[in-house]
């Protein structure tokens, strides 16, 4: 598949509401909102964005914004979750 195609199936699924993940088994497609129902952990995992994972890319200068991401997803879901406790 050419990259342009890759590219196109992926944004078409986005707009459906869909994530696109890249497994050991190929492009995976599922709805978003079932993704994030997800604890973080399993979450960070999926998107290959777990603490593990991104320190074993140390060398290559993207992981500090991956790390950074991940920090961040990890703060939203705490916050989703405290206000989930307050309704």
């Amino acid at each position: 598949m050419k990259t342009k195609d890759i590219k196109d199936k992926i944004l078409e699924e986005y707009k459906k509401g869909n994530i696109v993940v890249l497994t050991v088994d190929g492009i995976k497609i599922a709805p978003l909102k079932e993704i994030i129902k997800q604890p973080v952990e399993g979450l960070l995992y999926v998107l290959n964005r777990d603490q593990a994972t991104i320190l074993t890319l140390i060398n290559d200068p993207k992981w500090i914004n991956d790390y950074a991401c991940m920090a961040v997803i990890c703060e939203l879901k705490r916050q989703l979750l405290e206000l989930k406790k307050e309704e």
